[in-house]
């Protein structure tokens, strides 16, 4: 450690609470988190390893008990992960903490300080919660109650294993002093001193921490201590993964605030175009205050690697409130039955399951026509066409291509069964008035698989600034363009040949043509523009496409540089609003920013 580090500048000092100030030996940072199981098969895929060590995330306070020569020198809260409070004389009291070693070891073992809902429950019940009481205990001046207070053990270090300089520095060489190469070693050489250690599973693969994660779930309500999560790391130890401020070799796969058990009695198969996606019907259970009968399986890699079967015990979460997901697999009873999925397309082709996508390849496929409809009203925004007439009119063959829409009439639109005149004459209106479209939102509404506006824009940008540009690319030149690669080139270039006629008959009805403004040339050349909350005239995606369009770019967050920030609620106490106020940024209404881009 440098004599100069602000680490040792800062022990001695007291806190306000008075405390001392002690760094620590043990980084103590920050961990990447998934919220769900998507987040946490993503991570897998960038950390795919041959064993992943999974280790309860109790809910408590981290605390870290440095030792020098196997006697206990020092214990430090975590506080901002390199200096913390040193409450050695109140962690004394705890449970599990170890006065003295039974070898001359010098380094640190980190633990989660906690109360069991037995404690909390006989002796604080004023208190709300066990990690609050726990965290307000741990440091009182007097350590009244700390002796009631539990410290629950999952690492250790010995002691220049880190060298903790004010930041994170990358060391080369191997782990020393094993078994701390290997954290599962880590966990028995703990065990074997006399620490009290967390609960740990050695698991094979994601799907397998998956369905853990269910069974903890289903299992937490009976447990005597709170658990938030797992945390899910390599089996062998990465020193410098943990000099980072977050290190990259593990994660928390954390708890949805709110789950529930309940069986899986049916997957039913939601046809999107050509697209199968499984649907669990489950048995109802409560939930965030409604009552769930159905819920998102995601795709056929869900299905199977969980292990799903009808009857299968599962767990069911509300993602963001709103859409239930089965999140794992508790267990499959005797009597559960295989799941399969379907095999064939209406159309007569043979399904193709990729895993995250079950689907009919067969290009006219009339599934995909009327999605490719529907696809093209969404994205150029077409105000009020619903689906109901659009599958009138498919189902009665007049309309089945793209070009067919325009040549729709008030007077025959007018006929269908509850539309009306003045229904049929805005219907109308409203289709052409999208009269002229950029390249990407042209190209995005025929559908063509997996090319939706951006990857049409990075086309833009790279130079095929026109339809006929387009048409004339070679799959190489196409991959050379950034985000495409060989696969997406490919598809983009014989979607743009299976849909040329199709395409030309658009523009031939003379009803809708394709702006073609160079990127950088429009009038809103060299400004840039973040959206926030929802526009009244179009969507988001296409106000956002017509800014680029005009030469403008736009902006994820606010930020210094920014020109506009766009909303409908200028006087909103929002954050966006905030922060653009005090950077100075210009907050302007959709009225306004309609007439910067001349459209009112």
């Amino acid at each position: 450690m440098a004599p100069d580090s602000p680490v040792l500048a800062a022990i001695g000092a007291d806190s306000a609470d008075g405390f001392p100030k002690a760094a620590h030996v043990l980084p103590m940072g920050s961990q990447a988190k998934a919220a769900g199981v998507d987040e946490f098969l993503t991570w897998c895929a960038k950390n795919p390893f041959p064993e992943y060590v999974v280790e309860w995330k109790l809910d408590g306070a981290s605390l870290e008990l440095q030792y020098e020569d196997g006697r206990l020198v020092r214990a430090v809260t975590r506080g901002d992960g390199l200096i913390g409070d040193d409450i050695t004389r109140n962690a004394s009291r705890m449970k599990g903490v170890l006065p003295a070693l039974d070898m001359p070891w010098s380094g640190a073992v980190r633990g989660e300080v906690v109360m069991s809902r037995s404690t909390l429950r006989d002796h604080f019940p004023d208190k709300a919660n066990c990690r609050n009481a726990a965290n307000g205990i741990m440091k009182r001046k007097d350590g009244v109650g700390a002796e009631r207070l539990e410290v629950i053990c999952y690492d250790a270090a010995p002691r220049g294993l880190y060298d903790l300089d004010g930041g994170a520095q990358a060391l080369d060489g191997p782990v020393p002093e094993p078994p701390f190469d290997d954290e599962l070693a880590k966990i028995g050489w703990l065990e074997a001193r006399g620490f009290t250690v967390v609960e740990t599973a050695c698991l094979a693969e994601p799907f397998a921490v998956v369905d853990y994660r269910a069974r903890v779930i289903d299992g937490r309500p009976g447990l005597d201590y709170d658990i938030d999560g797992l945390v899910v790391k390599s089996r062998r130890v990465d020193a410098a993964d943990m000099r980072r401020a977050r290190p990259e070799r593990q994660i928390a796969f954390k708890f949805p605030l709110e789950e529930a058990s309940t069986t899986l009695l049916e997957v039913e198969w939601s046809e999107s175009g050509a697209t199968y996606t499984p649907v669990a019907i489950v048995e109802p259970v409560r939930l965030a205050g409604t009552t769930v009968r159905r819920a998102s399986l995601s795709n056929t890699n869900t299905l199977r690697g969980m292990g799903l079967r009808k009857g299968s015990r599962v767990i069911i979460v509300k993602r963001g409130e709103i859409i239930p997901r089965i999140e794992g697999l508790v267990g499959n009873p005797e009597g559960s039955i295989e799941i399969v999925a379907p095999s064939a397309c209406s159309c007569g082709a043979a399904l193709v399951d990729e895993g995250t996508r079950l689907y009919c390849p067969n290009a006219g496929c009339p599934k995909k026509a009327l999605h490719r409809l529907e696809k093209w009203l969404s994205t150029l925004d077409v105000m009020e066409f619903g689906t109901t007439i659009l599958g009138r009119l498919f189902e009665s063959g007049r309309v089945h291509r793209i070009a067919d829409l325009y040549s729709l009439t008030t007077e025959e639109l007018a006929a269908y069964e509850r539309m009306g005149e003045a229904s049929a004459a805005k219907l109308v209106q409203n289709l052409r008035a999208r009269n002229q479209v950029t390249l990407a939102e042209f190209i995005a509404g025929f559908d063509i698989e997996g090319i939706g506006l951006l990857m049409v824009e990075k086309a833009v940008q790279a130079g095929f600034s026109s339809l006929q540009a387009l048409r004339s690319a070679g799959v190489e030149e196409l991959a050379a363009v950034d985000g495409f690669a060989d696969i997406m080139a490919r598809t983009l270039h014989d979607g743009l040949e299976f849909h040329a006629a199709a395409m030309d008959e658009v523009l031939a009805t003379g009803a809708v043509s394709i702006r073609e403004a160079a990127p950088d040339a429009g009038p809103l050349s060299g400004l840039s523009f973040c959206f926030t909350g929802e526009l009244s005239t179009m969507k988001r995606s296409r106000a956002e496409a017509l800014v680029k369009s005009l030469g403008g770019s736009i902006r994820s967050s606010v930020a210094k540089g920014l020109s506009y920030l766009v909303t409908n609620d200028p006087l909103s106490g929002s954050s966006k609003n905030k922060k653009a106020a005090g950077l100075g940024v210009a907050i302007i209404d959709e009225k306004a920013f309609l007439e910067l881009a001349g459209q009112r």
